[in-house]
Protein backbone atom coordinates (compact mmCIF):
# COMPACT_ATOMS: atom_id res chain seq x y z
CA UNK A 1 0.00 0.00 0.00
CA UNK A 2 1.03 3.53 -0.86
CA UNK A 3 1.63 5.70 2.17
CA UNK A 4 -0.51 8.75 2.39
CA UNK A 5 1.44 12.07 1.58
CA UNK A 6 1.80 15.06 3.65
CA UNK A 7 1.33 18.52 2.70
CA UNK A 8 -0.41 22.16 3.98
CA UNK A 9 -4.24 21.32 2.45
CA UNK A 10 -3.92 25.53 2.60
CA UNK A 11 -1.25 26.30 0.36
CA UNK A 12 -0.06 25.35 -3.58
CA UNK A 13 2.68 22.15 -2.31
CA UNK A 14 3.82 21.47 -5.68
CA UNK A 15 4.31 23.56 -8.73
CA UNK A 16 4.67 22.03 -11.94
CA UNK A 17 6.43 23.74 -14.72
CA UNK A 18 5.81 22.47 -18.49
CA UNK A 19 8.80 24.09 -21.03
CA UNK A 20 7.97 24.66 -24.47
CA UNK A 21 9.25 26.11 -27.86
CA UNK A 22 8.27 25.87 -30.89
CA UNK A 23 6.22 22.54 -29.87
CA UNK A 24 3.19 23.30 -31.46
CA UNK A 25 3.19 19.67 -33.04
CA UNK A 26 3.52 17.79 -29.59
CA UNK A 27 2.12 20.18 -27.06
CA UNK A 28 -0.89 18.82 -26.44
CA UNK A 29 0.19 14.91 -26.30
CA UNK A 30 2.45 15.99 -23.31
CA UNK A 31 -0.36 17.86 -21.82
CA UNK A 32 -3.16 15.16 -22.13
CA UNK A 33 -0.45 12.40 -20.50
CA UNK A 34 0.44 14.87 -17.56
CA UNK A 35 -3.43 15.94 -16.91
CA UNK A 36 -3.90 11.70 -16.93
CA UNK A 37 -1.60 11.33 -13.84
CA UNK A 38 -2.83 9.93 -11.17
CA UNK A 39 -1.36 12.92 -8.56
CA UNK A 40 -4.65 14.56 -9.63
CA UNK A 41 -7.00 12.28 -10.35
CA UNK A 42 -7.14 9.95 -7.41
CA UNK A 43 -9.39 10.58 -5.53
CA UNK A 44 -8.82 7.55 -3.06
CA UNK A 45 -5.71 8.89 -1.35
CA UNK A 46 -5.01 12.89 0.32
CA UNK A 47 -3.93 14.73 -2.99
CA UNK A 48 -1.83 17.78 -2.62
CA UNK A 49 -2.26 21.12 -3.63
CA UNK A 50 -1.37 21.62 -7.50
CA UNK A 51 -0.35 24.53 -10.09
CA UNK A 52 0.81 23.82 -13.94
CA UNK A 53 2.19 26.31 -15.69
CA UNK A 54 2.57 25.51 -19.23
CA UNK A 55 6.03 28.31 -20.26
CA UNK A 56 5.90 29.08 -23.52
CA UNK A 57 9.06 31.17 -24.16
CA UNK A 58 10.11 32.70 -27.36
CA UNK A 59 7.90 30.50 -29.51
CA UNK A 60 7.11 31.40 -33.35
CA UNK A 61 4.23 28.93 -34.26
CA UNK A 62 1.14 27.85 -31.77
CA UNK A 63 2.13 26.65 -29.07
CA UNK A 64 0.87 28.66 -26.68
CA UNK A 65 -2.73 28.99 -28.55
CA UNK A 66 -2.96 25.10 -28.83
CA UNK A 67 -1.85 24.99 -24.99
CA UNK A 68 -4.34 27.32 -23.73
CA UNK A 69 -7.14 25.25 -26.27
CA UNK A 70 -6.12 22.17 -24.15
CA UNK A 71 -5.93 23.19 -20.75
CA UNK A 72 -9.55 24.34 -21.37
CA UNK A 73 -10.75 21.31 -22.20
CA UNK A 74 -9.30 19.98 -18.55
CA UNK A 75 -9.68 23.38 -16.64
CA UNK A 76 -13.46 22.65 -15.32
CA UNK A 77 -12.53 19.01 -13.74
CA UNK A 78 -9.32 19.54 -12.71
CA UNK A 79 -9.83 23.62 -11.02
CA UNK A 80 -12.38 21.89 -8.68
CA UNK A 81 -9.84 19.32 -7.38
CA UNK A 82 -6.14 20.21 -6.44
CA UNK A 83 -4.89 21.13 -9.84
CA UNK A 84 -5.13 25.25 -11.14
CA UNK A 85 -3.21 25.83 -14.43
CA UNK A 86 -2.51 28.54 -16.50
CA UNK A 87 -0.50 29.58 -19.81
CA UNK A 88 2.85 31.94 -19.52
CA UNK A 89 4.10 33.45 -22.66
CA UNK A 90 7.77 34.57 -22.22
CA UNK A 91 8.75 36.96 -25.31
CA UNK A 92 12.64 35.80 -24.25
CA UNK A 93 13.44 31.82 -25.80
CA UNK A 94 15.77 29.97 -24.41
CA UNK A 95 15.12 27.21 -21.30
CA UNK A 96 17.36 28.76 -19.02
CA UNK A 97 15.47 31.91 -19.03
CA UNK A 98 12.12 30.08 -18.53
CA UNK A 99 13.34 27.94 -15.88
CA UNK A 100 14.80 30.93 -13.66
CA UNK A 101 11.51 32.67 -14.44
CA UNK A 102 9.64 29.92 -13.21
CA UNK A 103 12.11 29.34 -10.00
CA UNK A 104 12.22 32.66 -8.93
CA UNK A 105 9.27 34.70 -10.03
CA UNK A 106 6.36 32.65 -11.34
CA UNK A 107 5.89 29.50 -9.00
CA UNK A 108 4.02 29.93 -6.21
CA UNK A 109 5.99 31.44 -3.16
CA UNK A 110 4.92 28.74 -0.86
CA UNK A 111 5.38 25.44 -3.02
CA UNK A 112 7.82 23.12 -1.34
CA UNK A 113 8.54 21.47 -4.29
CA UNK A 114 9.12 22.11 -7.78
CA UNK A 115 8.39 19.66 -11.07
CA UNK A 116 10.66 20.52 -14.29
CA UNK A 117 9.76 18.71 -17.75
CA UNK A 118 9.86 19.40 -21.26
CA UNK A 119 6.84 19.38 -23.65
CA UNK A 120 8.38 16.78 -25.70
CA UNK A 121 7.53 13.91 -23.22
CA UNK A 122 4.55 11.70 -22.43
CA UNK A 123 4.54 9.90 -19.25
CA UNK A 124 4.85 5.67 -19.49
CA UNK A 125 3.45 5.29 -15.77
CA UNK A 126 -0.07 7.14 -14.57
CA UNK A 127 1.82 7.08 -10.78
CA UNK A 128 5.04 8.66 -12.37
CA UNK A 129 4.29 12.59 -10.56
CA UNK A 130 3.07 10.46 -7.25
CA UNK A 131 6.08 8.09 -6.53
CA UNK A 132 8.45 10.99 -7.35
CA UNK A 133 6.59 13.56 -4.74
CA UNK A 134 6.71 10.17 -2.33
CA UNK A 135 10.57 9.80 -2.55
CA UNK A 136 11.10 13.12 -1.66
CA UNK A 137 8.42 13.73 0.86
CA UNK A 138 9.60 9.84 2.70
CA UNK A 139 13.44 10.34 2.27
CA UNK A 140 14.91 13.59 3.88
CA UNK A 141 18.80 13.10 2.32
CA UNK A 142 16.90 13.43 -1.41
CA UNK A 143 17.01 16.83 -2.84
CA UNK A 144 15.84 15.77 -6.20
CA UNK A 145 13.76 13.08 -7.44
CA UNK A 146 13.90 11.21 -11.18
CA UNK A 147 12.26 8.53 -12.82
CA UNK A 148 13.63 6.43 -15.70
CA UNK A 149 13.54 8.11 -19.22
CA UNK A 150 13.21 5.39 -22.13
CA UNK A 151 13.27 5.80 -25.77
CA UNK A 152 10.31 5.52 -28.23
CA UNK A 153 12.60 2.96 -29.45
CA UNK A 154 12.29 0.50 -27.19
CA UNK A 155 8.77 -0.63 -28.15
CA UNK A 156 9.43 -1.69 -31.25
CA UNK A 157 9.46 -5.17 -32.01
CA UNK A 158 12.26 -5.14 -34.78
CA UNK A 159 15.15 -2.86 -34.29
CA UNK A 160 17.19 -1.68 -36.75
CA UNK A 161 21.43 -2.26 -35.97
CA UNK A 162 21.40 2.06 -35.32
CA UNK A 163 18.38 1.42 -32.68
CA UNK A 164 20.16 -1.20 -30.77
CA UNK A 165 23.39 0.47 -30.51
CA UNK A 166 21.65 3.85 -29.40
CA UNK A 167 19.74 1.53 -26.81
CA UNK A 168 22.75 0.11 -25.76
CA UNK A 169 24.76 3.50 -25.14
CA UNK A 170 21.55 4.74 -23.02
CA UNK A 171 21.99 1.83 -20.90
CA UNK A 172 25.55 2.21 -19.58
CA UNK A 173 24.54 5.95 -19.30
CA UNK A 174 21.68 5.10 -16.90
CA UNK A 175 23.79 2.61 -15.04
CA UNK A 176 25.74 5.34 -13.44
CA UNK A 177 24.54 7.00 -10.21
CA UNK A 178 22.83 9.90 -9.21
CA UNK A 179 21.59 10.20 -12.86
CA UNK A 180 19.70 13.65 -13.75
CA UNK A 181 17.63 14.08 -16.59
CA UNK A 182 16.14 17.25 -17.42
CA UNK A 183 13.55 16.31 -19.40
CA UNK A 184 11.39 15.36 -16.43
CA UNK A 185 12.72 15.68 -12.50
CA UNK A 186 11.45 16.60 -8.88
CA UNK A 187 13.29 18.91 -6.86
CA UNK A 188 13.20 20.93 -3.81
CA UNK A 189 12.02 24.22 -3.79
CA UNK A 190 14.54 25.71 -1.27
CA UNK A 191 16.99 24.05 -3.16
CA UNK A 192 16.04 25.21 -6.69
CA UNK A 193 15.84 28.42 -5.25
CA UNK A 194 19.34 29.15 -4.71
CA UNK A 195 20.51 28.38 -8.12
CA UNK A 196 20.50 30.69 -10.45
CA UNK A 197 21.37 29.35 -14.61
CA UNK A 198 23.99 31.95 -15.97
CA UNK A 199 22.25 33.06 -19.41
CA UNK A 200 25.50 31.94 -21.45
CA UNK A 201 25.24 28.05 -19.97
CA UNK A 202 24.93 26.15 -22.57
CA UNK A 203 21.64 23.79 -23.06
CA UNK A 204 22.93 21.53 -20.23
CA UNK A 205 21.30 22.55 -17.29
CA UNK A 206 21.53 19.26 -15.69
CA UNK A 207 24.93 19.02 -15.38
CA UNK A 208 25.22 22.22 -13.62
CA UNK A 209 22.05 21.58 -11.08
CA UNK A 210 23.75 17.44 -10.32
CA UNK A 211 26.94 19.09 -9.61
CA UNK A 212 25.33 21.86 -6.79
CA UNK A 213 22.62 19.23 -5.68
CA UNK A 214 24.67 16.69 -4.89
CA UNK A 215 27.89 18.17 -3.35
CA UNK A 216 25.32 20.95 -1.27
CA UNK A 217 26.61 23.89 -3.29
CA UNK A 218 30.37 22.29 -2.98
CA UNK A 219 30.06 21.90 0.79
CA UNK A 220 31.51 18.21 0.11
CA UNK A 221 32.62 15.24 -1.77
CA UNK A 222 29.47 14.17 -4.51
CA UNK A 223 26.76 12.48 -2.62
CA UNK A 224 24.72 10.40 -5.02
CA UNK A 225 21.69 10.20 -2.78
CA UNK A 226 20.70 13.28 -3.14
CA UNK A 227 19.13 12.17 -6.39
CA UNK A 228 16.70 9.44 -5.55
CA UNK A 229 15.08 6.77 -8.78
CA UNK A 230 11.60 6.80 -7.80
CA UNK A 231 10.01 3.29 -8.38
CA UNK A 232 7.26 2.80 -11.09
CA UNK A 233 7.87 6.01 -12.64
CA UNK A 234 9.05 6.74 -16.34
CA UNK A 235 8.79 8.82 -19.27
CA UNK A 236 9.19 8.22 -22.94
CA UNK A 237 11.00 10.04 -25.45
CA UNK A 238 12.16 10.69 -28.96
CA UNK A 239 14.93 9.09 -29.30
CA UNK A 240 18.16 10.83 -31.36
CA UNK A 241 18.72 7.84 -34.20
CA UNK A 242 20.20 9.47 -37.18
CA UNK A 243 23.91 9.92 -37.34
CA UNK A 244 23.34 13.72 -37.66
CA UNK A 245 21.12 13.92 -35.01
CA UNK A 246 22.94 11.77 -32.99
CA UNK A 247 26.58 14.07 -33.61
CA UNK A 248 24.30 17.26 -32.79
CA UNK A 249 23.34 16.06 -29.58
CA UNK A 250 26.93 14.81 -28.75
CA UNK A 251 27.80 18.29 -29.25
CA UNK A 252 25.55 19.35 -27.50
CA UNK A 253 26.61 17.59 -24.21
CA UNK A 254 30.23 18.38 -24.83
CA UNK A 255 29.22 22.60 -24.67
CA UNK A 256 27.59 21.56 -21.78
CA UNK A 257 30.03 20.11 -19.82
CA UNK A 258 32.85 22.12 -20.89
CA UNK A 259 30.76 25.11 -19.48
CA UNK A 260 29.60 23.54 -16.45
CA UNK A 261 33.15 22.08 -15.71
CA UNK A 262 34.13 25.99 -15.58
CA UNK A 263 31.33 27.14 -14.03
CA UNK A 264 31.15 24.82 -11.08
CA UNK A 265 35.48 23.56 -10.72
CA UNK A 266 36.89 26.50 -11.46
CA UNK A 267 34.32 29.74 -10.66
CA UNK A 268 31.78 28.06 -8.21
CA UNK A 269 34.78 26.58 -5.91
CA UNK A 270 36.49 29.77 -5.75
CA UNK A 271 33.67 31.52 -3.92
CA UNK A 272 33.88 32.79 -0.28
CA UNK A 273 31.87 30.23 1.59
CA UNK A 274 28.71 33.02 2.13
CA UNK A 275 28.43 33.61 -1.59
CA UNK A 276 28.21 29.89 -2.43
CA UNK A 277 25.30 29.85 0.20
CA UNK A 278 23.23 32.10 -1.30
CA UNK A 279 24.28 31.60 -5.33
CA UNK A 280 21.42 32.56 -6.79
CA UNK A 281 22.20 35.79 -5.54
CA UNK A 282 25.96 35.76 -6.82
CA UNK A 283 25.03 34.56 -10.25
CA UNK A 284 22.14 36.99 -11.04
CA UNK A 285 24.28 39.50 -9.79
CA UNK A 286 26.81 38.52 -11.64
CA UNK A 287 25.02 38.30 -15.49
CA UNK A 288 23.46 41.78 -14.66
CA UNK A 289 26.50 43.60 -13.29
CA UNK A 290 28.55 41.78 -16.12
CA UNK A 291 27.03 40.18 -19.13
CA UNK A 292 30.03 38.72 -20.81
CA UNK A 293 32.17 37.33 -17.41
CA UNK A 294 30.95 34.08 -18.41
CA UNK A 295 31.84 34.17 -21.85
CA UNK A 296 35.65 35.70 -20.86
CA UNK A 297 35.56 32.28 -18.78
CA UNK A 298 35.51 29.71 -21.40
CA UNK A 299 37.96 32.16 -23.49
CA UNK A 300 40.37 31.96 -20.88
CA UNK A 301 40.06 28.09 -20.78
CA UNK A 302 40.40 27.59 -24.70
CA UNK A 303 43.84 29.32 -24.33
CA UNK A 304 44.91 26.84 -21.98
CA UNK A 305 43.65 23.77 -23.99
CA UNK A 306 45.31 22.54 -26.59
CA UNK A 307 43.38 19.64 -28.19
CA UNK A 308 39.71 19.20 -28.65
CA UNK A 309 39.70 16.04 -26.51
CA UNK A 310 40.76 18.10 -23.61
CA UNK A 311 37.43 20.43 -22.95
CA UNK A 312 36.67 18.70 -19.64
CA UNK A 313 37.85 16.08 -17.91
CA UNK A 314 36.56 12.69 -18.91
CA UNK A 315 35.64 13.59 -22.43
CA UNK A 316 36.93 10.45 -23.57
CA UNK A 317 38.04 8.40 -20.76
CA UNK A 318 34.15 7.64 -19.45
CA UNK A 319 34.04 5.86 -23.40
CA UNK A 320 37.26 3.61 -22.20
CA UNK A 321 35.05 2.69 -18.38
CA UNK A 322 32.35 1.67 -20.30
CA UNK A 323 34.55 -0.60 -22.63
CA UNK A 324 36.19 -2.24 -19.64
CA UNK A 325 33.00 -3.00 -18.05
CA UNK A 326 30.95 -4.34 -20.40
CA UNK A 327 30.12 -7.94 -19.47
CA UNK A 328 27.98 -11.08 -20.57
CA UNK A 329 25.92 -12.11 -23.18
CA UNK A 330 25.63 -7.62 -24.26
CA UNK A 331 29.20 -6.96 -24.55
CA UNK A 332 29.89 -7.37 -28.17
CA UNK A 333 26.75 -4.91 -28.42
CA UNK A 334 28.35 -2.53 -25.40
CA UNK A 335 31.63 -2.52 -27.16
CA UNK A 336 30.41 -1.67 -30.60
CA UNK A 337 27.90 1.00 -29.24
CA UNK A 338 31.29 2.34 -26.80
CA UNK A 339 33.34 2.79 -29.59
CA UNK A 340 31.04 4.23 -31.91
CA UNK A 341 30.50 6.82 -28.99
CA UNK A 342 33.88 6.95 -28.77
CA UNK A 343 34.62 8.36 -32.29
CA UNK A 344 31.17 10.43 -32.60
CA UNK A 345 32.21 12.36 -29.09
CA UNK A 346 36.20 13.07 -30.98
CA UNK A 347 34.15 14.56 -34.13
CA UNK A 348 31.77 16.39 -32.04
CA UNK A 349 34.68 17.43 -29.29
CA UNK A 350 35.94 19.24 -32.40
CA UNK A 351 32.50 21.00 -33.48
CA UNK A 352 32.33 21.84 -29.99
CA UNK A 353 36.02 23.49 -29.59
CA UNK A 354 35.18 25.05 -33.12
CA UNK A 355 31.78 26.75 -32.17
CA UNK A 356 33.30 27.82 -28.62
CA UNK A 357 36.08 29.45 -30.32
CA UNK A 358 34.01 31.54 -32.21
CA UNK A 359 32.00 32.44 -29.52
CA UNK A 360 28.66 30.10 -30.31
CA UNK A 361 27.44 29.01 -26.94
CA UNK A 362 23.53 28.97 -27.77
CA UNK A 363 23.00 25.49 -29.32
CA UNK A 364 19.95 23.26 -29.15
CA UNK A 365 19.15 20.86 -31.84
CA UNK A 366 15.60 20.52 -31.98
CA UNK A 367 14.43 16.80 -32.68
CA UNK A 368 12.32 16.38 -35.91
CA UNK A 369 8.41 15.60 -35.50
CA UNK A 370 6.34 13.28 -37.13
CA UNK A 371 3.44 14.72 -38.49
CA UNK A 372 1.01 11.90 -37.44
CA UNK A 373 2.71 11.55 -33.93
CA UNK A 374 -0.13 13.80 -32.68
CA UNK A 375 -1.43 11.99 -29.41
CA UNK A 376 0.09 10.71 -26.25
CA UNK A 377 -0.22 6.74 -27.46
CA UNK A 378 2.12 7.82 -30.05
CA UNK A 379 4.84 7.11 -27.28
CA UNK A 380 3.29 4.75 -25.71
CA UNK A 381 1.57 2.04 -26.93
CA UNK A 382 1.20 0.15 -23.51
CA UNK A 383 -0.42 2.95 -21.66
CA UNK A 384 -3.99 1.69 -21.97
Amino acid sequence: MTPELTYRPDAVSVSIAMFAWNEEKVIARALRSLLAQSLFLDSSRPRPKCELLCIVNGSTDGTARIAETTLAEYRPTLESGNLRCRVVRLAQRGKLNAWNQFVHVLSAREARYLFMMDADIVFEEKTTLANMLQVLEDDPDACVAVDRPLKDIASKPRKGLRERLSLAASQATQAAQAQLCAQLYGIRAATARNIYLPRDLPACEDGFIKALVCTDFLAHPVWPRRIRLAPGAAHRFEAYTSPAALLRNQKRQILGQTVVHLLVDEYVKSLPTPQRQALAQTLGHKDQTDPAWLRRLIAGHLRRVRFCWRLHPGLLSRHFRRLAAARGSDAPLAWVAALANLMASLLASWLAWRSLKRGAIDYWPQASRSPQCQNAQCLMPNAQ
